[in-house]
């Protein structure tokens, strides 16, 4: 089983010293979320917490994954990196893979690509991307930006999108693994059929053991369970050694652990020594009693 630390939208300042510290306790990844604005008014539910509200949301720091891994990896030298999800089709493919193949050179291999649908369409119509038809245009997005870290040259006449034929330098010099979130059927099967692995966000190990059930039973219908597939689940279970071991016997691969509930909202005024003593004390009584 590997770890990955959630700072769960600290001050940003912090997170140069939580990479080192993270990585000196034997964590293997330390991964982050996206979020891109705020809106004043917003009718979408999110869906992720039990009553769809935003609120929690109001005023939380989010730096931009891109912008902010390599800042970490600058500091570190075997942590990885991972996005617990972007949202991927309120952007266009292209810069995206751009951002991408940059981000996994500076870090030297170092960075798994967390993708998934927003469900906020305030976020779409912000970007000027259009909310119909996300899920299929975010299929032709993996496609595009998969071809692009290729580093030859590379075309796409899809229904959504249409590329001439270019190639991107540098690229990295391993493919970089895109895991796919979700926990309705459909993203199941869009990380069965398109993804090197899924991310799931707070569920039960019995909610888990159905969908990974869902996941191998899918891939092995699309011809692929033969391939590499990373599974990360986060959840309660997380939390313990027993814990641990029960998500891994379903067959997780990665568990990411946060110290703080985001869902109730308020300000997070930890410290920095409040954060260190948090993932310390994981690492000692968890992650080393493996």
């Amino acid at each position: 089983m590997k770890f990955a630390y959630h700072a769960s939208m600290c001050d940003p300042a912090f997170y140069p010293e939580l990479a080192q510290a993270a990585e000196a306790a034997g964590y293997d990844a330390f991964t982050l979320p996206d979020s891109i604005c705020y809106p004043r008014e917003a009718d979408s539910r999110y869906p992720y917490n039990a009553d769809g509200s935003r609120e929690f949301l109001d005023r939380v720091p989010f730096l931009e994954p891109f912008s902010a891994v390599p800042w970490m990896a600058a500091v570190t030298r075997t942590l990885k990196f991972s996005t617990s999800v972007m949202k991927l089709p309120v952007r266009h493919p292209v810069l995206v893979a751009k951002s991408l193949t940059s981000v996994a050179v500076m870090t030297g291999n170092r960075f798994a690509f967390g993708v998934g649908l927003s469900p906020w369409q305030e976020d779409f119509d912000v970007c000027g991307q259009p909310w119909e038809g996300r899920g299929k245009r975010m299929d032709e997005m993996i496609e595009i930006i998969r071809g692009l870290c290729g580093g030859d040259y590379f075309g796409y006449a899809g229904e959504f999108y249409q590329l001439p034929a270019i190639k991107m330098c540098p690229v990295p010099t391993q493919p970089v693994p895109i895991l796919i979130g979700g926990h309705a059927d459909v993203a199941l099967k869009r990380a069965a059929r398109l993804g090197d692995g899924w991310i799931s966000a707070g569920n039960t190990l019995e909610e888990l053991a159905t969908m990974i059930g869902k996941l191998n039973a899918w891939r092995a219908e699309y011809g692929r369970d033969k391939l590499p597939f990373h599974i990360q689940v986060s959840g309660r279970e997380a939390y313990t050694p027993d814990g641990v071991q029960r998500l891994e016997d379903i067959g997780a691969h990665e568990v990411a652990v946060a110290f703080r509930n985001v869902y109730a909202g308020g300000v997070d005024d930890r410290t920095l020594p409040q954060m260190l003593g948090e993932l310390n004390a994981y690492a000692e009584h968890v992650i080393h009693k493996r």
